[in-house]
């Protein structure tokens, strides 16, 4: 049966993840596109018929009727643990001050970071991380992710194992993220030197 897998990245992921996918499977077709128009006009002109959506390190939300056109489940990859759906979830950890970090696979859903858990994998963080040291370290751990879980992704019409892990509560927004990085002098001037330390670390613009 023909196969396609289509990933939803950033140039730079391509070619790694091309390569670990085809390491798998040398006959799968894989299609990289880096924005939802790229998206919709693969799935008009493809005629493989069996198909996935991988999203890995993305912050496009797929539509639901674009989702629908795959045969297999769509999978996305989050640079963040379960407890911490949303934007940014580094910096937020950060921000919380966790002792604790991670990232996750889980099946795309219409609604962003909801659908089934499928795979995680949790480490430290090192005292005095900042936002930057811990996107770094959740990168590379993503990427170990990925390719754990190649072998399974390129069945394409077979849907991965879920995992008894659930979201976490708290889903964090953009809103969030802007408000607690706000530079403004005189917001900031108003901020104690504990807070102004937390926000340094956790968002880099705080003085």
């Amino acid at each position: 049966m023909s196969a396609e897998i289509v990933l939803l990245t950033g140039d730079a992921e391509v070619p790694h993840l091309t390569e670990s996918l085809l390491s798998h499977r040398p006959d799968l077709v894989v299609t990289p596109v880096l924005s939802l128009p790229e998206l919709e006009q693969s799935c008009q002109i493809s005629d493989h018929q069996s198909r996935r959506l991988i999203a890995y390190c993305t912050s496009l939300i797929v539509p639901a009727e674009i989702l629908n056109t795959f045969s297999g489940l769509a999978y996305n990859f989050h640079p963040g643990p379960p407890t911490y759906p949303g934007v940014y979830p580094a910096n937020f950890a950060i921000y919380d001050g966790a002792s604790r970090f991670g990232v996750t696979s889980h099946a795309m859903t219409e609604k962003v970071d909801e659908g089934s858990i499928v795979g995680t994998e949790a480490f430290d963080i090192a005292p005095g991380s900042n936002f930057n040291d811990l996107e770094i370290k959740a990168y590379l751990a993503l990427f170990e992710l990925f390719k754990k879980q190649g072998p399974a992704l390129v069945k394409t019409e077979a849907p991965l194992a879920e995992l008894d892990i659930q979201w976490g509560s708290r889903k964090t927004t953009m809103q969030e993220y802007e408000n607690l990085r706000n530079s403004d002098p005189v917001r900031n001037a108003l901020l104690n030197d504990t807070e102004k330390a937390r926000r340094h670390l956790a968002f880099g613009n705080v003085t």
